[in-house]
């Protein structure tokens, strides 16, 4: 069978593509390497912001849908220093959607899988390669040998994007490493961190290192840990008692967020694509999301992804007869859109994680204008 649109991933952004091009009557399917939408926990909290990733949701119809799952309290942080002082507290207006509320991953997820027909997402099919076709469109091949091929190919499919070496080969930066670590049931196990952490989110901030806190949904509390980028296997981070040595010298009750985790903690790499990344268009195929504009994770990555499915998905409807010169004009208008966001993530990243930290984001976040904040 030969699919029309082929959505490599089915992360927010192509869950999102999908979404958007059926409701301008346009068929797609998603290609995901998981087993099913359950198969594995799709992270911590986000906040969608209204010029990005909440103006998509009403491209999708969703925006209804979207207020009754989300959490305006979440906007609520909290910036302390290594002893635990109070440097920053920012409580949002109660109830109010006309910030950036918060929405757990997974329910995001579910919202925009719910939205779609059950056909729309191909379960288990990890993409290996794509041939270009003779004539026009793509042969796609996936981790099982099984085929199919496309007219047009979106790539959705995040940082290790097998679809963005077809347009550019991009070198990537190691920018920092990032250990996560989750809580359970927070309020009734453990009802000091629950009041420390409050509604939405907490930053702990030291020089060169951070202790993050976010309240979940579920009642739960995902804690990160944000370091420099070091030449240090990540097994190193594995275990709690290397952590708390990290921490060493910290208040204890900021050091309790990592005492009290459940199972053990779960390190990454972080890595970005340059800020000036661009490419010449190629017929058939672009990319959204990570796949075309990997930033380091300061709040703008999903936000930018939906944007690109609703701007891509609007320009192929509003030109059925010349899909190519739909995906140049989406391409031209997402690198001018990026760019300064990249920059900006980069400053971001590199504030975040300075010796300076603790003064620098107190200035960030009292600007006049709410700053992006950390996912």
């Amino acid at each position: 069978m030969r699919t029309r649109i082929a959505i490599a991933g089915g992360g927010l952004g192509g869950l999102t593509l999908a979404r958007i091009l059926r409701r301008h009557g346009i068929d797609a399917v998603v290609y995901d390497r998981e087993a099913s939408r359950s198969a594995r926990p799709q992270g911590g909290t986000l906040d969608l912001h209204p010029e990005s990733g909440q103006l998509a949701l009403a491209e999708a119809g969703l925006a209804g849908r979207f207020q009754s799952e989300a959490r305006p309290e979440g906007e609520e942080h909290r910036i302390l220093d290594p002893t635990g002082r109070t440097l920053v507290h920012h409580v949002p207006q109660p109830g109010s959607f006309s910030g950036r509320p918060e929405i757990d991953r997974g329910v995001l997820r579910d919202l925009l899988l719910d939205s779609l027909p059950d056909d729309t997402v191909a379960w288990q099919h990890r993409l290996v390669a794509a041939t270009p076709r003779p004539a026009e469109g793509w042969d796609l091949t996936f981790h099982d040998g099984q085929r199919t091929s496309c007219d047009i190919l979106i790539g959705a499919d995040g940082a290790r994007s097998v679809v963005r070496p077809l347009l550019i080969d991009v070198e990537m930066s190691y920018v920092s490493t990032v250990v996560e670590l989750n809580v359970d049931d927070v309020d009734r196990r453990h009802p000091d961190l629950a009041e420390l952490v409050g509604p939405g989110n907490l930053w702990c901030v030291g020089k060169n290192q951070i202790l993050s806190a976010q309240r979940l949904g579920d009642g739960g509390l995902r804690v990160g840990i944000s370091l420099r980028a070091e030449d240090q296997p990540l097994d190193t981070y594995r275990s709690k008692q290397t952590l708390l040595d990290i921490f060493a010298g910290w208040a204890p009750r900021l050091t309790a967020l990592i005492e009290a985790a459940d199972g053990p903690p779960t390190p990454r790499r972080i890595e970005a694509m340059p800020a000036d990344t661009r490419w010449t268009s190629r017929p058939d195929v672009t990319l959204i999301g990570d796949a075309a504009h990997l930033m380091p994770p300061v709040g703008e990555g999903a936000n930018q992804a939906m944007l690109d499915a609703a701007e891509l998905a609007g320009q192929l409807a509003a030109n059925p007869a010349d899909p190519n010169a739909a995906i140049r004009t989406y391409e031209q208008s997402m690198f001018s859109r990026i760019h300064p966001i990249a920059e900006m993530s980069a400053r971001v990243q590199a504030m975040m994680l300075s010796p300076t930290a603790a003064e620098d984001i107190v200035r960030f976040f009292t600007r006049p204008t709410k700053p992006t904040r950390a996912e």
